[in-house]
């Protein structure tokens, strides 16, 4: 029985054993696991069970991963993580342009596709968020916060009446913190949900990040807050 308060990841594997460790850890890291063991049962239990992740192994018998990930983007949006032996460019870019979110060559730690499955449903929980805030018909066109106006659907920012020249990490950084003023962020969660990357220690891509936003926000720069230990928030 599927505890319904649990994301549930359906894992694609055909060699037992990978499939008995993946399985173990991400039942321990909080996640209750389907398994298919071909591309048939794969699709059979996508259907009748919407996971909300896929772990797809590239060679699977009866039908293949890529064939697999072809059905499942005629009907759904699932995020996708395949599984690979293949390191060559170009079937890396055949399985994401198929449709596949993100992939991993085996050889693989256990720590990397874990992050790498949270990384993939962070990313999805926040394009849903931000979706179902712009599908809100309450929802204003623009952010205002103290003489500054961010303008969703024309990609704008106006500070004092002058347009900022934002890249789009920045602005989207900024678009975050200003739909959730007093929330704290962490590192890993930005750069899992800005970047789409997996975060790594030492790694500096939000501290940056936040610098250069706060120099481009000139006075209201120190509106955005460093909570020590986790993360930023902007000020409430």
């Amino acid at each position: 029985m599927q505890n319904e308060s649990l994301p549930t990841i359906l894992l694609v594997e055909d060699a037992a054993d990978l499939a008995l460790v993946i399985q173990r850890e991400l039942t321990h890291a909080g996640y209750q696991v389907l398994c298919a063991t071909d591309g048939l049962s794969a699709l059979e239990l996508h259907a009748s069970h919407r996971p909300d992740a896929l772990i797809l192994d590239w060679m699977l018998p009866k039908l293949d991963g890529i064939e697999v990930l072809r059905q499942i983007r005629q009907t759904s949006a699932t995020p996708v993580l395949m599984l690979t032996a293949r390191s060559e460019e170009l079937d890396r870019v055949m399985g994401l342009e198929v449709g596949a979110d993100d992939y991993l060559t085996k050889p693989f730690s256990m720590l990397e596709l874990i992050a790498r499955v949270n990384a993939l449903l962070r990313r999805t929980e926040m394009i849903r968020q931000l979706l179902a805030a712009d599908l809100d018909p309450n929802q204003a066109p623009q952010l205002v916060h103290k003489g500054l106006v961010v303008d969703i659907e024309r990609h704008l920012v106006i500070l004092h009446n002058n347009p900022l020249d934002l890249s789009r990490t920045e602005f989207d950084l900024l678009h975050l913190l200003l739909r959730n003023p007093g929330r704290a962020f962490s590192r890993t969660y930005l750069l899992e949900t800005i970047w789409g990357a997996a975060y790594v220690g030492g790694d500096r891509s939000v501290d940056n990040a936040i610098l250069r936003l706060r120099k481009k926000l000139d006075d209201l720069g120190d509106e955005i807050e460093t909570v020590w230990g986790v993360g930023y928030r902007l000020r409430p």
